[in-house]
């Protein structure tokens, strides 16, 4: 007899939440298995180690965020609504996954070293060129400077966009789409009063 999706589904959440708490190596079975109110012994029917329950954590977040990127950049957008697209999915993402999106922040650096976690380099990369794409293909159009750095520009949205996670709580006070709108207003039309 297997557990249900459901009762997984709710594993993983609070895995997630001790992963992206404690961090991986400091997070032990029991210290999840006491957060799910539950014995440890008791995990091992649902899950057979803590690598695979980060595995199916990260897994889950990354398919869902290529599903909604992948929708985006197959929709034949501007260059400009593209990125508006794209920061607006990434805060749903948070939204939807925001332990899971902590977790990849600070262990993929550490975790795509390791056989099992490889999709993690081969993730980065797609968002790397997909970001870089667009970005590149507005300044070829005049959608944006000319003088844009391209490479620097994707780091400044993309390390503003996720490092979200750590203070983003869902059921806040804004949305995700209000984030979003916030922090495109700031990146694609700058702070200052205009004159």
């Amino acid at each position: 007899m297997s557990a249900s999706p459901e009762r997984r589904d709710e594993l993983l959440a609070t895995a997630a939440e001790v992963f992206a708490a404690q961090g991986y190596n400091a997070t032990t079975v029991r210290k999840i298995a006491d957060a799910a109110g539950m014995l440890a012994g008791s995990l091992y029917y649902h899950f057979d180690s803590k690598e695979s329950m980060l595995d199916e954590i990260l897994a889950g977040f990354l398919d869902e965020l290529w599903a909604r990127y992948d929708a985006v950049l197959a929709a034949g957008l501007g260059p400009r609504e593209t990125i508006e697209a794209l920061v607006t999915e990434s805060f749903r993402e948070i939204d939807r996954h925001r332990a899971a999106v902590a977790i990849y922040q600070k262990e993929s650096r550490h975790l795509q070293t390791q056989p099992r976690f490889g999709y993690l380099a081969d993730s980065q990369q797609q968002f790397e060129k997909a970001w870089l794409g667009t970005l590149e293909r507005g300044v070829a159009d005049q959608v944006f400077r000319t003088d844009l750095d391209v490479r620097l520009t994707y780091r400044f949205v993309r390390d503003t966009v996720w490092v979200a996670a750590s203070w983003y709580r869902p059921g806040g006070q804004h949305s995700p789409e209000e984030i979003a709108r916030q922090y495109l207003s700031m990146v694609l039309e700058g702070i200052a009063l205009r004159e």
